[in-house]
């Protein structure tokens, strides 16, 4: 094992305080906060631990854990809790607290930020009267909340002077050599100072209040900490919000075709990135883009919002012509034969676009080679000779992504023609060293070729002005905002826009008639003709910049696309185009602890998904949930069952399905009267804040935050429901059968309104809750009004339908099967040692005794193998803290390992009886 760690960095400091506290065997290595250690990540994260199978460890409390778990200490539920609350209360105050204290210079404001989180730990220490967080022995939530508090409480104005008991536990722990020996190692005595470069590269934390509540209150990991204070105003509000009902609500208005702009209403083009037809997108694809654009367009609908959503496969260029060489089709067989699939996967996905089109098509050549003549007469558009790399085997010249070679920069060995993935640096193709063909291996040779370039530099003040404008007043994501910076700061400079095809959009230039329009100056004005092929009149939307807001969704790698070479490109054309207001780009989302690869079998594919049995709308739950918004994120197969389980079934589904059940049962399937009493309007408050939190958080484009807020309401409800106890009232007196109506029937409403607030993210499921509370159209509209409008949609008497369950539990087995199935290569190789183990003969039933097992040293050594990597995996399980019975069922396979390779070794399988151990 090897532990990547880098000075000044306070994740770091707690990492090595478990390595040295545990004295696990492994190598550590101090790095620069830029490297990027974890091959599959975007982004530098630090610490990593290398694993002896070659998966990583990347969350620095994962990392604790681990370390305590191969020591032999097991982390306690206790333990557990505490780290949960250390990342998800803790660490926000203290970003804060050392943003302020390290870059700001304002120590002596810090003690404001950090007093709920420090109260909390002084009073659970108080009361457990016991020397550490979890007993009476050091454990990994001990080192980690050590660590988290050390670099603020060595050198600020904070004191511990009045928290005694939390003074005397951090002294405690501060007092531990591998404490001190950690401390100095990262911060190298330096204190706050020392961790100024690592700030210095931080984002700057968003100033919240902090949650207090203590982690053994917790009852999920998601769930919102300690109740907010609710006003007599805000109950009052609420109750009178509440009380309006329906009546004066405008009826849910359906789509009529084309959809054009209107004057006095807020006019929305949303686009998603045009996925590549020759591929099938993985989920990673369908999160970075479709989805992500498909829940905000469903969501401006509901809003009232006059919405148009454009999408379409890009079918021009070298990978397409190669795909068709593959299958022994033309380039325009592929792209029908794949634009059909890519159709059917977002189909299944409830990608409800309003026109899906293609960039195959006379549109495209006509829009394209407009822009392109506009560009030319302003003189935007500079020509120059080009050294290409030309496969001769092939007979073509090569598109950069079918050039791979060793990195001029970093040497990283699988560097693309275009961009390196481990440095990032943009690459000139012929600039790689050792360059392969990725098509047939063979090394190119390098040819001269005159080419057409958009001249980058001579529109750079007229994007910046437009950019200046758009970034300030729009909602550009952060990485969108810092990848343009990042083009801008060196300089931009001229960019080819031709390139030596036949698949393509041809350039109209008599002198360049051999060639097409390269895919990236082609690509994008695919939206353009996309909209022409749905409505003759398209320039309504794209040459209306004064009435139409332009939303993009994209992976990050197409964002320079977007923000600098196409605005350029319109800009240039000076023909009054609609450009983007807001830029909204994910990061990467990886598969379990890899990346996806359609090659290799890993990971799941759009195609593949239904054949899963899972339904679509818990496949969008789910990448909705873990949508890698401001970092990168990966999809997991125990984690999704997790979810499902405890956040679809038991909290929402249990909610609205205990909700309906009450109506039917205790009152004939009508919607009893309800008195409002106090702890009634605060319920009424906390959900109206609820969903007004979800409205700004959608309104802003914050998919992921937002979801958390629908499930704590149903949190709300949940806790409301077993605290009134409605099934033991409704037996009672006429007061008591009166307040499990009222119980009833706030509840009622209440799934309701999650009805409304989850259709953007599962619309059968929504539809579903709908349809079995009979609920009227009106709502959809009422409660997203404004800045959310909670009222009583279902009044007293209103009938609802048939209540059945909403969701199923994923079994651990059926999850087990599903990893196996998606893993690829990875899977069999981690399976070649269990079948080489299941292939050593069991022992005998009666053994005579004496008898001796016969010892087989070669299979020994195959299990011995087999058994470190199983431990390895079941360690890595625990750490991550998955869903108990996935543990188990890997701790069963370590311990029939075990027993295998006691019978290679000629020992007895079963463990000898224990005396009893002395204390």
């Amino acid at each position: 094992m090897n532990l990547f760690v880098s000075e000044g960095n306070p994740h770091c400091l707690k990492a090595l305080a478990a390595l040295e506290a545990t004295g696990v065997q492994c190598g550590v290595q101090f790095v620069n906060h830029d490297e990027r250690v974890v091959p599959f990540l975007s982004r530098p994260t630090l610490p990593a631990l290398a694993l002896p199978s070659g998966q990583y460890l990347f969350s620095s409390n994962a990392i604790c854990r681990y370390l305590f778990e191969v020591n032999g200490q097991e982390c306690s539920e206790l333990c557990d809790q505490w780290l949960e609350w250390e990342a998800t209360v803790l660490q926000p105050a203290l970003q804060q607290a050392l943003h302020m204290a390290v870059l700001q210079g304002k120590s002596s404001e810090v003690s404001k930020v950090l007093q709920g989180p420090i109260n909390v730990l002084e009073q659970s220490l108080s009361k457990r009267n016991a020397p550490y967080l979890t007993g009476d022995s050091v454990s990994a939530a001990d080192l980690v909340l050590w660590a988290g508090f050390f670099p603020v409480l060595s050198d600020s104005s904070l004191t511990l002077g009045e928290h005694k008991s939390l003074k005397a536990w951090f002294d405690r722990v501060a007092a531990m050599n591998a404490c001190q020996s950690a401390a100095q190692k990262v911060l190298q005595g330096k204190g706050l100072q020392g961790m100024k470069s690592y700030m210095q590269k931080q984002p700057a934390p968003q100033s919240s209040q902090c949650r207090e509540t203590q982690p053994c209150n917790s009852n999920s990991a998601e769930e919102e900490g300690g109740e907010r204070v609710v006003s007599e105003e805000e109950m009052e509000a609420a109750a009178l919000t509440w009380s309006k009902g329906l009546n004066t609500c405008p009826p849910a208005t359906k789509k009529q075709h084309p959809i054009l702009p209107q004057e006095g209403k807020r006019n929305v083009l949303v686009t998603s990135a045009l996925p590549y037809v020759n591929n099938v997108p993985h989920l990673g694809n369908i999160i970075g883009c479709v989805l992500s654009a498909d829940v905000f367009s469903r969501y401006g609908h509901l809003r009232g919002w006059n919405m148009l959503f454009v999408c379409g496969t890009d079918e021009y260029g070298t990978a397409t012509e190669n795909k068709a060489r593959e299958e022994g089709l033309t380039p325009q067989q592929i792209c029908d034969k794949y634009h059909a699939v890519h159709s059917s996967i977002y189909k299944w996905f409830q990608i409800d676009f309003d026109y899906f089109g293609r960039t195959t098509t006379e549109k495209q050549t006509e829009i394209a080679q407009d822009i392109f003549w506009r560009l030319h007469e302003r003189g935007f558009l500079i020509e120059d000779t080009v050294e290409q790399l030309r496969c001769e085997n092939c007979q073509q010249f090569l598109a950069d992504r079918f050039v791979e070679g060793i990195c001029p920069h970093c040497s990283y060995p699988e560097a693309r023609g275009d961009q390196c993935d481990k440095c990032g640096r943009l690459i000139n193709a012929v600039d790689l060293r050792e360059p392969q063909c990725k098509v047939c291996r063979q090394t190119p040779v390098i040819r001269s070729s005159k080419h057409l370039f958009l001249d980058l530099p001579k529109l750079e003040s007229q994007l910046e002005q437009w950019l200046e404008k758009s970034t300030s007043t729009g909602d550009w994501t952060a990485n969108a905002k810092q990848i343009t910076r990042s083009w801008l700061r060196d300089g931009l400079k001229p960019r080819c826009i031709t390139r030596d095809l036949q698949w393509g959009t041809p350039v109209p230039h008599a002198d360049f008639k051999e060639k097409v329009f390269y895919v990236w100056f082609d690509a994008p004005i695919g939206y353009l003709s996309i909209t022409a092929n749905y409505t003759n009149e398209w320039e309504k939307w794209w040459k209306n910049p004064h009435q139409v807001e332009l939303y993009n969704f994209m992976a990050k790698d197409n964002v320079p696309f977007h923000s600098v070479v196409f605005p350029c490109s319109l800009l240039g054309a000076q023909d009054n185009y609609t450009l983007v207001n807001h830029l909204i780009a994910t990061e990467y989302l990886n598969y379990e602890d890899t990346k996806f690869s359609k090659s290799r079998g890993v990971g799941v594919f759009g195609d593949m998904a239904k054949d899963t049995g899972i339904p679509s709308d818990v496949w969008r739950f789910y990448l909705l949930y873990v949508r890698p918004e401001g970092q990168d994120s990966a999809f997991s197969w125990a984690d999704m069952a997790l979810k499902n389980n405890s956040e679809l079934l038991n909290n929402l589904g249990n909610f609205i399905n205990r909700a309906g059940m009450f109506v039917t049962k205790f009152f004939e399937g009508c919607v009893p009267v309800m008195e409002l009493q106090e702890e009634d309007k605060k319920l009424l408050a906390l959900v109206s804040w609820e969903l007004q939190q979800y409205i700004q958080l959608m309104d802003k484009i914050k998919i992921r935050d937002a979801l958390k807020h629908i499930l704590n309401i149903s949190r709300h409800g949940n806790q409301y429901i077993q605290v009134n106890e409605p099934w033991k009232k409704i037996k009672g007196g006429d007061s008591e059968r009166q307040r499990a109506g009222t119980v009833t029937g706030v509840s009622v409403n209440i799934a309701c309104l999650l009805s409304v607030m989850l259709s953007p993210y599962m619309p059968a499921v929504s539809q579903t809750i709908r349809d079995q509370l009979n609920a009227p159209p009106s709502c959809i509209n009422t409660m997203l009004e404004g800045n959310g409008t909670f009222v009583c949609s279902l009044s007293a008497g209103h009938r609802i339908g048939a209540v059945s369950p909403l969701f199923q539990k994923l079994e651990a087995d059926q999850i087990e099967a599903l990893k196996k199935k998606f893993g690829g290569q990875q899977t069999t190789v981690r399976n070649a040692a269990s079948a080489q183990s299941a292939a050593v003969p069991a022992p005998a039933v009666a053994v005579e005794v004496g008898t001796v097992n016969q010892v087989d040293p070669e299979k020994a050594k195959q299990l011995t193998q087999a058994v470190a990597e199983q431990g390895e995996k079941v360690r890595a399980l625990k750490a991550q803290k998955a869903e108990k019975a996935v543990i188990t069922a890997e701790v069963a396979k370590l311990l029939d390992l075990k027993k295998q390779l006691a019978l290679a070794e000629g020992k007895n399988p079963e463990p000898a009886p224990q005396k009893g151990k002395k204390k």
